[in-house]
């Protein structure tokens, strides 16, 4: 389910993306590798707000934790994908538009996905113990009786 929901989440993000990157090569004459930053920013922004409300339905850790993990993942996927992009165009002699997709099909899963589930929105079981201990409100009676069964000690 959750993947799912990542790939519907990246293929939004993704579309925006992509789509910036051809206006900025098309019409304003930028190169494929900065045109890809651009979109890249643009999709990134999309993709985090998707994943942390709806794909992962992320509370904890906190937003400030959760922003500086994804801008390193989505640096490291602008990297990836700008390189490999102008990499493969030239290897295959295809249109950067093609060579594109390819990459981003092969980042998004290989290396998007797997960063944000078990990185940037994961977790752990100590830090959800913690939250729920934290967020359960302790009774009165529930003390007054620990505090007698010390003092009976």
């Amino acid at each position: 389910m959750i993947f799912g929901k990542a790939q519907i989440s990246a293929f939004v993000g993704g579309l925006c993306d992509y789509g910036i990157m051809v206006l900025c090569v098309e019409l304003m004459h930028l190169s494929v590798r900065n045109a890809i930053v651009v979109g890249g920013l643009v999709g990134a922004v999309i993709n985090f707000s998707i994943n942390k409300y709806w794909t992962y339905q992320s509370r904890k850790p906190s937003l400030t934790s959760q922003l500086i993990k994804f801008y390193i993942v989505v640096a490291g996927s602008i990297l990836l994908k700008s390189n490999g992009t102008v990499f493969l165009t030239a290897l295959l002699h295809l249109d950067y538009k093609i060579t594109r997709i390819i990459v981003d099909l092969i980042v998004s899963i290989c290396f998007n996905f797997m960063l944000q589930k078990y990185w940037v929105f994961k977790t752990s079981p100590i830090t959800e113990s913690i939250d729920q201990m934290t967020e359960t409100p302790i009774k009165q009676e529930t003390i007054k009786s620990s505090t007698r069964e010390l003092q009976e000690i």
